[in-house]
């Protein structure tokens, strides 16, 4: 699903990653992390994809947000699960979104 946005300017956290081969207890994790990223203030939506290379996308209201998501204590906490089970490597990268448009197939 597309994540619907505010009129920018926001900030979006681009996570791309690789996987280990363990499944055990991610996609609980995933979920979780997704579940508790909404309840953070300055939340916008998310979006996320994985074919080999997983890219999740977070958008946000501010830098504040993003730095109090990152020191999150349950969010901490699947960062070092991540690192020890689930990733060979990622990256994260925060970007301010400057524009933003869109395009839908009409209704027939």
């Amino acid at each position: 699903m597309i994540a619907k946005t505010p009129p920018p300017p926001y900030y979006a956290v681009i996570f791309t990653s690789f996987r280990t081969d363990v499944e055990a207890g991610y996609g609980n994790m995933a979920d979780r992390m997704v579940e508790l990223a909404a309840e953070q203030p300055g939340f916008l939506g998310v979006e996320s994809a994985r074919s080999g290379l997983g890219i999740t996308v977070s958008y946000w209201e501010s830098l504040e947000a993003i730095r109090d998501w990152k020191r999150n204590s349950e969010h901490l906490l699947a960062q070092q699960q991540g690192r020890e089970q689930w990733y060979t490597a990622y990256h994260t990268r925060i970007c301010k979104v400057e524009r933003a448009y869109e395009w839908e197939l009409p209704d027939k």
